[in-house]
């Protein structure tokens, strides 16, 4: 049977902000995504209930390290991490999600301060809940004032006020899914909500070499590729496609240049579909490739040169043992 969290409203608050749960308009996202010239399908619908437990068990697949690597840096270096702005800090946290890996960074904070507000921002209302209650009834001293809503909305709403310093993060290789410009204007809109002195702990994913990297996006075991296509039978489940999973390949591939890993479906052959709830028919070519998620890899300077950009000075940089990946402490200046 599962156990009823219970816990007091003075110590949990969810703030919904634009209807944030119904808010991801897929059925229009996916028609302007299918019948592009260079057809598309947005990274931020993997999530669904089947799409995040692959994406759990590719956290598992030895390919894929990212979150290992995170991981192991926050369990040999939390304790310096919460310590660095040398007061009392209250967190703000981009795409919580089941706020795991954060757990390890509130327990260190609580070893040195009474008490710590906790304000994650999530697109998904249901997960906020259950992560939010579990937070508040494992640690007495927090409180969580949650937001449901994109990141961008959130953080250009003027919703967000702290009392204290803030140590704002943005873990687990999150900015590495958005288009340069797009992270260059996430980091600035994170920017203009902290104040001088303030922190932003960014975790990112760094530049390494071709056959490391294709692997942790492709691995043998096939994972990865029904994670990828799970998007197709999303499309089938809620739009009433008729998408023929099977038909497609998933391929990646790392461009060097740009410092990003790429991941398509590609189609094996000439086919269509029909997407009943759009009254949508489509048509793919055999080679044809829909593009579902761009992952880009930052190096030292890559960040210097971000926060340079946006008022911040990259105070210090935590690696895990080999290096793979990077947690990066920006402090806002003034």
């Amino acid at each position: 049977m599962q156990q009823r969290i219970t816990v007091p409203r003075d110590r949990l608050e969810i703030v919904e902000l634009a209807r944030a749960a119904a808010g991801y308009h897929f059925g229009q996202d996916v028609r302007e995504g299918l019948t592009a010239q260079s057809k598309s399908l947005s990274s931020k619908y993997f999530y669904d209930d089947l799409g995040s437990a692959l994406f759990d068990a590719i956290t598992h697949l030895p390919e894929y390290y990212l979150t290992r690597a995170e991981t192991e840096i926050l369990h040999e270096w939390g304790w310096e991490i919460v310590r660095v702005l040398d007061e009392p800090v209250d967190f703000l946290e981009l795409g919580s999600g089941s706020a795991n890996k954060t757990r390890r960074l509130i327990e260190e904070a609580l070893r040195v301060q009474p008490t710590l507000r906790y304000s994650p921002i999530d697109i998904s209302l249901d997960a906020l809940r259950a992560s939010s209650a579990a937070l508040v009834e494992h640690f007495p001293g927090l409180r969580v004032r949650a937001y449901a809503g994109d990141y961008f909305t959130v953080l250009a709403s003027g919703a967000l006020s702290f009392e204290r310093r803030v140590l704002a993060m943005l873990m687990g290789s999150n900015l590495g899914n958005y288009q340069p410009h797009d992270a260059r204007r996430l980091i600035a809109l994170v920017s203009r909500a902290l104040r001088p002195g303030d922190g932003l702990l960014l975790g990112v994913d760094r530049k390494k070499d071709r056959a490391t990297l294709e692997l942790a996006y492709n691995d043998p075991t096939g994972v990865t590729a029904a994670f990828d296509r799970n998007l197709l039978a999303r499309i089938n489940r809620e739009l009433g496609g008729n998408l023929n999973l099977q038909a497609f390949d998933h391929v990646v591939h790392y461009d060097e240049e740009r410092g990003v890993v790429n991941s398509y479906l590609q189609s094996k052959v000439d086919q269509r579909a029909h997407l009943k709830a759009l009254d949508l028919d489509l048509t793919f070519a055999a080679g044809e490739r829909i593009h579902t998620e761009s992952s880009y890899k930052y190096d030292d300077a890559d960040i210097a040169e971000l926060a340079a950009e946006n008022a911040f000075a990259l105070r210090k940089t935590w690696t895990d043992h080999a290096s793979r990946f990077a947690l990066h402490l920006l402090v806002r200046t003034g």
